[in-house]
């Protein structure tokens, strides 16, 4: 396990946050500024959320996207599997 960890500091949904990885930091706040797009555009589809409701169905939303795309990764490794035979 690497011993080298980067803090960070970010802001999401108007909260500071220090976020602590092995990630390059320009990764890191990629990754923040995608999450504080998201729980802002949920709140701006449901007016009147309270931060823990608007995160919530941000972690629903950012799950659903990814099993998408492993099911879609899966389909496609078969797919190539299929050609190779």
């Amino acid at each position: 396990m690497a011993e080298y960890k980067n803090r960070i500091a970010v802001e999401i949904n108007d909260q500071q946050y220090t976020l602590v990885g092995e990630e390059d930091p320009q990764h890191i706040r990629y990754v923040a500024r995608l999450v504080d797009e998201k729980i802002q555009e949920i709140g701006a589809k449901n007016a009147g959320l309270d931060t823990t409701r608007k995160a919530v169905l941000t972690a629903v939303n950012v799950m659903d996207e990814y099993v998408k795309l492993l099911e879609k990764h899966q389909a496609l490794i078969e797919e190539m599997e299929e050609q190779g035979k």
